[in-house]
């Protein structure tokens, strides 16, 4: 399905977000591994199941340089990192042409923070494949980090129109949207990012925040509900759901909430002055 690119530039480099980020101060919202793939295929069976279907096929034709980029990415899912680059860099010494290990090892870079290295990856991806999803992710990501807002949300937006399903594209455009008050375009994104990636808890929490920029505590509330039904041990979470419904006169559930983030994270100013504001 198409995707329409949605971004307005320039983006203000100097983000002025609506109250409740100040609340959320020193808060941040971690997906982790939320897509299945980097390019946004469906989920396999699983790592561990992956891993010796994979060993077989290596054993069977040794000078695959695919077997081993699937086996790489098998790997890296596992949490196996030394493994999984040396499949990456067995695969690319097979085939130095090949645009997807480059940007499958660049994934794995920047998950053991290796950045530079993630960055180089994704650009030699690029330049051996122009369309290559993953790469555009993994560059805007690395912009997005750079605090460079407009290259990080072009990326993101090629990533999402050559792989709609990848739901990390739309979390993290979301936001960007979000950081330059584009609340709505933050909502159909971290909408997206959710039926993608149900089980996750970032995305209701990041809508949620825009529901409350733009004076829709209900909305909000509904997605905190949510939210810490996915993730119980998100402080976030219960800190959110004590703003959403102290917005809505509900001291005894804003109590609640707030009350269980300070239980979480038991030094969150932000928790405990919310739960003595609503008499906790």
């Amino acid at each position: 399905m198409g995707i329409a690119v949605r971004y307005r530039f320039p983006l203000r480099l100097a983000l002025n977000v609506s109250w409740i980020a100040v609340a959320l101060c020193g808060c941040s919202i971690n997906l982790g591994a939320l897509t299945p793939t980097d390019r946004g295929e469906p989920a396999q069976p699983g790592p561990s199941s992956n891993i010796a279907s994979l060993t077989e096929a290596i054993k069977r034709n040794p000078d695959d340089p695919r077997a081993y980029d699937r086996r790489g990415k098998a790997l890296a899912q596992a949490g196996k990192t030394d493994e999984a680059l040396a499949d990456f860099n067995k695969a690319i010494s097979l085939d130095p042409y090949d645009a997807q290990a480059y940007a499958d090892r660049g994934s794995l870079y920047r998950q053991i923070r290796r950045l530079d290295d993630a960055a180089a990856d994704d650009e030699h991806a690029l330049a051996l494949d122009a369309n290559n999803a993953a790469a555009h992710l993994g560059r805007g990501l690395a912009a997005k980090a750079r605090n460079q807002p407009d290259a990080a949300l072009a990326d993101l937006s090629q990533a999402i129109v050559l792989s709609p399903d990848n739901a990390e594209a739309y979390y993290n455009r979301a936001l960007l949207y979000q950081a330059e008050n584009q609340h709505q375009l933050a909502i159909d994104d971290f909408t997206a990012a959710n039926g993608l990636t149900p089980q996750q808890a970032g995305p209701l929490i990041g809508r949620a925040q825009s529901y409350l920029a733009l004076d829709r505590p209900r909305e909000a509330a509904a997605d905190l509900d949510e939210a810490v039904q996915v993730d119980p041990q998100n402080p976030q979470g219960w800190l959110m759901r004590g703003l959403a419904y102290e917005r809505l006169g509900d001291r005894t559930k804003a109590a609640g909430s707030y009350g269980r983030a300070i239980n979480l994270r038991p030094r969150d100013e932000t928790a405990r002055a919310g739960f003595a504001r609503v008499g906790g």
